[in-house]
């Protein structure tokens, strides 16, 4: 099956990453075949940890090209949502962009898909959580991409969202700095960030922001063997943890089932068991939400976590059910942390020295009068005062002494005469 090439990188300098295989149409004699093809639901722990929860009550924020909530899959999934784009609906469920709209849809069906019937159709890892559609530009519009995923995040927290969902990229390591306060924003309100890795096959060689962002989940992509994607994923140290991202299928605007590669269809299946474990556990906040994900991950090598896989391949069912300690930090970082030292650092001015010479005695003034008019070089009245006394006792003294002196001198030469 030949696949169609990578997408092109975004005029604003954003990337969706999935690259689109062929279509299938869904009809009734192929509904089975369509939820057949989700191995990950099975591999990955996602049924098993059905038995316990289907996300009932969390909603899931897809920060996206906007989400049909139309398609049979979606109904009754999004409760919620708004557009920033210019281009889209005032709810969000408007597809937007030019290169390719369905992007967001197909997000949303992976995270929170509710079937076509009893296995039938493409569902969700979290089949009862909620969308909140929220549509971004990514070939410009009112404001920026940048300052619309910002508006975006604030938006999806002030919503109620308990995941946001960023299935893009800036294909840089560095973010704006209206992200510092938007993002930290999200995670001061107890909201998880999910963000993809990105794709060598879409250009990004390196995981960019916000994947790159303290505190946020990253996402890399592994092949139906679990086994690390080159076209379909990247790498970096930001890693958090790996899902399925080759032979993904879901649903796109219209109703029809894509074959699909990416992280950004890795991403909402790690989303949507994000929100298994909120529902499993609403006590937790977020940092032990992310702990649970990542600690319960399978580890694919050196015991720790790399810059290919994370903490390792996702498990539903462990980060659902397992016994798992509390912690007290975000085990992906602090973005608080990261502002303190390098935002301030790069704006605060040098500080001033605390040292300072000790102060200069005022010279006390001349009472007496004023300077000499010969200047410096005669005494004043207050040198006189202050070393007059002592001299003219010196001087006397040597004046007696020098009496003596040449009294001496004449009885010394009276007595030579003499002889």
């Amino acid at each position: 099956m030949t696949r169609e090439r990578p997408l092109k990188r975004w005029a604003a300098g954003l990337v969706l990453m999935a690259s689109l295989a062929s279509v299938l149409v869904a009809t009734p004699a192929h509904a089975d075949a369509v939820r057949d093809q989700e191995y990950w639901l099975q591999e990955y722990g996602i049924e098993a940890a059905w038995k316990t929860t289907k996300g009932a009550g969390v909603t899931i924020a897809v920060i996206d090209t906007g989400v049909d909530g139309t398609v049979k899959e979606l109904v009754g999934a999004v409760t919620g949502g708004t557009d920033f784009s210019g281009k889209g609906s005032p709810n969000g469920q408007t597809p937007v962009g030019d290169e390719n709209p369905a992007h967001g849809t197909l997000v949303a069906s992976l995270a929170a898909g509710r079937g076509t019937g009893a296995g039938a159709g493409v569902i969700g890892a979290a089949p009862e959580a909620n969308i909140l559609a929220i549509s971004i530009g990514f070939t410009g519009g009112p404001i920026s991409s940048d300052d619309q995923i910002a508006q975006a995040v604030r938006y999806a927290v002030d919503q109620g969202a308990d995941v946001i969902n960023l299935s893009l990229t800036r294909e840089t390591l560095d973010w704006p700095l209206s992200w510092d306060s938007a993002f930290l924003y999200a995670m001061d309100n107890d909201a998880v960030v999910v963000a993809a890795a990105g794709n060598r096959g879409s250009g990004t060689t390196s995981v960019g922001a916000p994947a790159t962002m303290p505190g946020v989940l990253t996402v890399a992509g592994v092949d139906v063997n679990g086994v690390a994607s080159f076209n379909a994923s990247t790498q970096g140290i930001t890693i958090g943890v790996s899902a399925p991202s080759e032979d993904l299928v879901g649903v796109a605007p219209g109703g029809s089932h894509v074959l699909w590669n990416g992280t950004s269809g890795a991403t909402p299946i790690v989303a949507g068991i994000v929100a298994l474990v909120r529902a499993a556990h609403p006590e937790l906040d977020a940092d032990n939400v992310i702990n649970r994900i990542v600690s319960t991950a399978h580890d694919t090598g050196a015991p720790g976590t790399d810059a290919i896989y994370g903490f390792g391949l996702i498990d539903a069912e462990a980060a659902v059910n397992d016994q798992v300690p509390l912690v007290s930090a975000n085990p992906m970082g602090s973005l608080a942390e990261w502002i303190t030292i390098y935002r301030r650092a790069a704006s605060t001015p040098t500080p001033v020295p605390s040292f300072s010479p000790p102060p200069v005695p005022e010279a006390v003034p001349d009472v007496a009068g004023p300077v000499s008019p010969l200047g410096t070089l005669l005494p004043t009245v207050s040198m006189l005062r202050n070393v007059g006394v002592p001299l003219a006792v010196y001087g006397i003294f040597l004046v007696i002494l020098a009496g003596w002196g040449v009294l001496a001198w004449r009885r010394f030469r009276s007595l030579r005469e003499t002889e």
